[in-house]
Order: C-alpha cells, then sequence, then structure tokens
C-alpha cells in the first residue's frame, strides 16, 4: 500500500477529468473530513469542476466566494469563446480574471496538491485541464493571543506566541519594521509536514550563520515534530549534555531583541515556543524585566538572580560535605544545633539529602500534572504536612528541611524553565560525589561540569561567552545592565554595522540637559 501510494504521489495530473477526481479520492480514501463539492459553471457548455478541501481546517466563507466566483462571473468571460481555444490555458484564464482570493497557485503534481489539501488550501479541478487551481482557504480555530505562562513579567508587553504560525511572525513583525528583516520558510517531517520559519536581520546576522541553521533543519529526517522541542533536541550542538544550548522562548519581545543582536529565529507551527541560536548560557539568567526597569533595579535584580542560581546549584553539596567530612569549618554553636537535630535521624546525611530532593522534586512534578485549580493547593500543602511528619518521626533533621527548601527556592528564581532543569539534573551528581568523597569530590565533579560548560558551543560560538573568550564590550549587558545611553555597539555575537554619526549615537541624558543649557 506503501509503495502504491509513492507511485500516485510522483503522477502528475492529466487532461482526464474524472481519472484525476478518482485518484484524488483514491490517495485520500477512508477520511470523513475530507468534502468533495462537484458542480458546473459556463451555461453553454457545462463545463464541470471539483472542489476538494478538508472540513475544519478552511475557512467556508472563501470557498464561497470563489464558488461563487466561478459560477456568476465565468460565464460571462467565457460565453463569446470558441470551444477550440476555451480549454486553452483555461486554469491560468480563470486565476487571471476571475477568482479574487488573496493567494491563488496552479499546480500540477499531485503530491503538490496532496499537501495543499491537508494543509486546510483548497484545490479545484476543472476538466480538460491538467493544471489544478489551489486557494488558500485556510481557516482553523486558533487560541487568541494571551500573556506567557512560562515568562511572566511586571513591567513589559504582555502579549506572548501563539500555536498559529503567521500570528507569530506577525508579532515579530510590528516589533521590527525594517525591509532587512528576512524570513526563509523550509518543511520538516516526513508524515507531519511540519511548516518551519527561520527569522533574521541581514544588518547583523552573521555571515555563514543562517546557512548553518537551514542545513541542520534540511538534515533533519524524522516522521513528525509535533512541537519545537523536537527540533531543539534535533540541532543543538550536544545533544548528551544536560545544558541545553538552544534557547527556547515564548515572548514576542525577547524574540525581536535577539534577532536585533545579530541571533536567529525559529518558529515552529502548531507551537507557542519559539528557538533561538546561538545561544549563551548567560541569557537563561536575564529576564525581560531587566531592559524594562531602570538599569540599577535591573541589575540589582539580576545579580539576586545570580546568586540564586549558585544557591541552587551548590548549598546543598556544601551542606552534606561540611556535615559529612568537615565538620571543622562549621562554627562550633551551629554544628552543636545541627547534631542536635540530627540525633534521633537513622540515614547518614547524603542519604537524607537524597530523599529530601527527590521528595521535593516529585511534589513539584505532582503540583505541575495535577488540575490547575487543585495543583499548587496540594503542592503547597503536601510539602509542609510531609515536611513536618519526617521531622517529627525523625527521618530528617530540621535544618535539613530548611537548606533543601532554601535550594527549592532558589531554582524557581531562574528566568527559564528550559535552564532550571539543567540545573536540577547537575546538581545530583554534584550532591553525591559531596557525600561519598567530601571536598575532594565536589571540586572534581565542580571542575569536571565547569570544563564541560567551557567546551560547549552552540552554532559556532562559545556557550559561555562573553566571559570566555573575553569581551570587554559585551560586559555591559552580563552581570549586571549599563544604561542603554553606555551601550553605544551590538553585541560581538552581530555582525558590526558602521559606526553611527556622534548625533545619532545614545548619549547620557545629563549630557543632553548641560547642551540644551
Amino acid at each position: 500500500m506503501e509503495n502504491n501510494l509513492d507511485q500516485h504521489l510522483k503522477k502528475e495530473l492529466t487532461a482526464n477529468y474524472e481519472e484525476n477526481k478518482l485518484l484524488i479520492q483514491k490517495i485520500l480514501t477512508d477520511n470523513g473530513d475530507l468534502i468533495v463539492r462537484e458542480f458546473f459553471f459556463h451555461q453553454k457548455k457545462n463545463i464541470a469542476i471539483v472542489c476538494f478541501y478538508i472540513d475544519g481546517l478552511v475557512n467556508t466563507n472563501i470557498i464561497g466566494s470563489v464558488i461563487d466566483s466561478f459560477i456568476y462571473q465565468a460565464p460571462r468571460l467565457l460565453r463569446d469563446m470558441d470551444i477550440n481555444t476555451l480549454y486553452t490555458n483555461l486554469p491560468d484564464k480563470i486565476n487571471k480574471h476571475i477568482l479574487h482570493a488573496h493567494s491563488v497557485k496552479l499546480i500540477s503534481k499531485v503530491a503538490d496538491v496532496i499537501d495543499a489539501i491537508l494543509s486546510g488550501d483548497s484545490v479545484f479541478i476543472i476538466e480538460r485541464c491538467d493544471q489544478a487551481i489551489l486557494v488558500s482557504t485556510r481557516g482553523w480555530a486558533d487560541r487568541a493571543v494571551s500573556e506567557p505562562q512560562t515568562e511572566q513579567v511586571v513591567i513589559g508587553p504582555r502579549d506572548g506566541f501563539t500555536e498559529n504560525l503567521r500570528t507569530n511572525t506577525a508579532l515579530v513583525r510590528r516589533r521590527i519594521k525594517d525591509p532587512l528583516l528576512s524570513i526563509k520558510s523550509t518543511v520538516v517531517g516526513k508524515s507531519s509536514k511540519t511548516t518551519l520559519n527561520i527569522a533574521y536581520h541581514r544588518g547583523t546576522v552573521k555571515k555563514g550563520l543562517v546557512e548553518e541553521v537551514m542545513k541542520r533543519l534540511e538534515n533533519i529526517d524524522i516522521d513528525g515534530i509535533i512541537d519545537s522541542g523536537y527540533i531543539s533536541e534535533l540541532i543543538e550542538d550536544a545533544p548528551l549534555s544536560p545544558f541545553t544550548t538552544v534557547q527556547s522562548t515564548e515572548r514576542p519581545d525577547k524574540v525581536a531583541a535577539s534577532i536585533l543582536e545579530g541571533r536567529v529565529a525559529i518558529f515552529v507551527d502548531n507551537s507557542p515556543f519559539v528557538l533561538i541560536v546561538p545561544t549563551y548560557f548567560w541569557q537563561f539568567l536575564q529576564a525581560s524585566d531587566d531592559y524594562y526597569s531602570r538599569y540599577m533595579a535591573g541589575s540589582f535584580f539580576r545579580l539576586i538572580r545570580y546568586f540564586a542560581f549558585i544557591i541552587s546549584l551548590v548549598l546543598t553539596s556544601i551542606y552534606v560535605m561540611l556535615v559529612s567530612f568537615h565538620q571543622e569549618m562549621i562554627p562550633t554553636a551551629l554544628a552543636l544545633t545541627i547534631a542536635s537535630g540530627r540525633e534521633v535521624v537513622p540515614f547518614p546525611v547524603l542519604i537524607e539529602a537524597l530523599i529530601m530532593e527527590i521528595s521535593f522534586e516529585l511534589m513539584r512534578e505532582a503540583g505541575l500534572r495535577m488540575p490547575k485549580p487543585v495543583g499548587q493547593a496540594v503542592s503547597i500543602v503536601g510539602s509542609l504536612v510531609i515536611g513536618q511528619a519526617a521531622v517529627q518521626a525523625g527521618l530528617v533533621s530540621p535544618f535539613m528541611v530548611i537548606i533543601v527548601a532554601i535550594t527549592g527556592i532558589a531554582s524557581f528564581v531562574m528566568p527559564n524553565y528550559a535552564a532550571s532543569f539543567s540545573i536540577r539534573l547537575v546538581r545530583f551528581p554534584l550532591l553525591i560525589a559531596s557525600g561519598t568523597l567530601g571536598l575532594l569530590g565536589f571540586s572534581v565533579v565542580f571542575s569536571l561540569i565547569a570544563i564541560h560548560a567551557l567546551s560547549l558551543r552552540s552554532f559556532g560560538e562559545s556557550y559561555l561567552a562573553p566571559a570566555t573568550p573575553f569581551q570587554p564590550s559585551d560586559q555591559k549587558d552580563m552581570i549586571i545592565r549599563f544604561p542603554w545611553w553606555s551601550m553605544e555597539r551590538l553585541p560581538h555575537l552581530a555582525k558590526q554595522r558602521q559606526r553611527a554619526s556622534d548625533s545619532q549615537k545614545p548619549k547620557n541624558p545629563q549630557e543632553n540637559n548641560n547642551n540644551e543649557g
């Protein structure tokens, strides 16, 4: 059956009307949502025409207006034509003089006909014509543009991407009204035939980056692409690394800013998440609020985020390491408090930490998967009840509950949800090494993680840039954010444009006031 299907798809339409109609119906057999609408136009010659479309994927109002054009306008245009010249280039005549739809195309390959029908377009096949008329009638139900769920901000735009590809590209077009903004299209997936759009700014993107992105996308060999997460895993540089080298976001403002910095955005149809490449690790610690608040407030909260990242990564490991092997490094009063809390605990501190960490992850996952009205309440109440019961039962110490709670809260500070996965994964080998080998194990595993991060690349760029290799000009937006009037150059990633004249450079508002005075 599969071989017969491939043979049918390789065929071309012929001038035999019935053969064309039966071939399309044979390929799309057993489809209850396939609509076949056959009618006649031209009152003297009764020219037969058949329309194919999928119910639920089309805007029926557009189809109705197209059929009206055939029935009421085509006869007046073609009534005086001789029968011998009537069918010569008939689809082209209808396209140019009769149809008023915004997108009309002539196709002759059976594979193109099937793809168009399954994509939500309508195909009209006319008798004695070896070309079909494709009319864009896509009109399925869409989710309205709403506030992003995973990247909420206090100050900034509230619109987020949806599952509609063209809506997503339009949200970025609204922010970048520049003819240098280009959007390329490609299709990935043998069965899903998912449409991908690659957006970039020709004035800032480095030479070869767009070609590399297109090459990786074209090399994807998979049956179906359901979400952008498939693409992210298939094109990243280090698929076996715990660190993600492709950033995903559902914020149009973040995508627009990244494109202006010389990056490439990958839009995937049916996915509200857009991929950004190349990606630096530090981007995952930067939030949109940093750029919409005053630079002092934005820098302060970014520093808080860096501090939370360090806490979520090493706090539990350092506590286990000190209590298990290096008690002399703990102040005496604090050591006595920790010892008194662990008097009745039957497990080593490493097992105790693993129990608490895994329990916390279980409660977090349960709260995420349960229905929204009860999920948050269950996770909070579960944490309180289970933690208190575990302490009273003597299974864990109160100090361990505090450490794990602080670590969990710090991990929630990460603005990017995918980046928090990486930290949660890396934390466990670091914890086990600290609990088994002490400072030696902690140092070795931490060094291996650092070396691994230093070796990573994202589409040719160092993953830890601009820290390594060190780029002095890019430090204005890494750990802290400098004022906008002090940022005169694009990031090192971008292709540098011609420098602006002194009158066009951003200036310190104080200098402007002095000049006016």
